[in-house]
């Protein structure tokens, strides 16, 4: 993509699969390119962005389709569920107008009437209380947590074949998020919905996902089931995400509570990267230059489908001792 700055490089190198029924988390700080990398896919990047590759979806390429295909497959094939509530809803058009438009659009419902009585349905499933009324209100009549859950009911009213949510619970209180996550989980478990979580909340993908890929300065950096990454990160920068969650209970030497791991510096801007590892000029157990000039692929690690983008092997220290050593561990 051009940028006053220069062309900037955004994504580089993303691959993965979500099969029929799986729920696969997408995490890493924000400007790391998780959403950038979706809305590529279903063509909503700005005109003048460059995307290439191949993104395969019921056995067609999206990245060929035209315009009028690509409409047809958001809904009804692929839903969304954006990031920012208040501006992917139309301030001019009530909840039940926005709502409907879909069902209506592709063909889930006989006519208006039937239209509302669905909408209505979706907005009490996600938690919305007096779903009837709130069909004649406007999105500004609305808390930014309301607002949240008529965006996910507009993703879910075309039974989607895939489900993606970005950042979809991150307005919510735990209650509501809790009831929406069953119910994701829910059309996961009945149709068979492929869904990808794009989320910073390690919890919520720890108790939802199957897998989970990590993504650092618009690279896949590691990916795995839940359980591989989370019980043994093989990437330092995994290892800084975990080693950042809060304890509730003692573990650390002597049954002491561990400190909180802060990831030293910034990262780098999708301007310059660096030509080695992403993740280098940050990496408290950095190796030899290779690290700097070479661009660490994806290889499997010793459990299976766990793959790690590291270019030394960094097996023998985690994150945590050598950020301590190094004097960058935060209370």
């Amino acid at each position: 993509m051009d940028t006053p700055r220069g062309p900037a490089s955004i994504v580089n190198g993303l691959d993965y699969t979500v099969s029929a029924g799986e729920t696969v988390a997408v995490v890493g700080e924000s400007g790391s390119g998780k959403s950038v990398s979706v809305l590529a896919l279903l063509g909503l990047l700005p005109r003048h962005a460059r995307v290439s590759g191949r993104a395969l979806f019921r056995g067609r390429d999206l990245l060929t389709m035209g315009e009028a295909e690509l409409r047809r497959v958001r809904g009804d094939g692929i839903g969304m569920v954006f990031q920012d509530p208040m501006t992917s809803l139309n301030p001019v058009l009530t909840v039940g107008r926005q709502i409907t438009e879909g069902l209506l659009a592709h063909g889930g419902v006989s006519g208006k009437r039937e239209a509302r009585e669905r909408a209505a349905q979706l907005l009490a499933d996600v938690g919305l209380p007096d779903p009837r009324a709130a069909l004649g209100r406007f999105p500004h009549e609305l808390s930014g947590g309301m607002r949240q859950r008529v965006v996910i009911a507009i993703a879910l009213s075309g039974d989607p074949a895939l489900l993606v949510a970005d950042e979809a619970t991150t307005a919510l209180d735990v209650t509501v998020q809790a009831q929406v996550l069953e119910l994701v989980d829910g059309l996961r478990a009945e149709h068979g919905t492929a869904v990808v979580w794009i989320t910073h909340d390690l919890g919520v993908v720890a108790g939802t996902a199957d897998r989970v890929l990590v993504m650092y300065g618009g690279r896949c950096v590691e990916d795995g089931t839940v359980d591989d990454v989370f019980e043994r990160p093989a990437h330092p920068y995994t290892q800084g995400l975990l080693g950042s969650l809060p304890q509730l209970h003692d573990d650390g030497p002597g049954g002491r509570r561990r400190d909180l791991v802060a990831i030293a510096g910034t990262p780098p801007p999708p301007t310059d990267l660096p030509p080695g590892c992403v993740f280098w000029p940050r990496c408290p157990v950095r190796g030899d230059e290779r690290c700097a000039g070479e661009q660490p692929p994806l290889v499997p690690v010793a459990l299976g489908a766990h793959r790690d983008g590291t270019a030394v092997p960094h097996r023998a220290a985690t994150f945590y001792d050598a950020a301590r050593d190094a004097g960058e561990v935060g209370a």
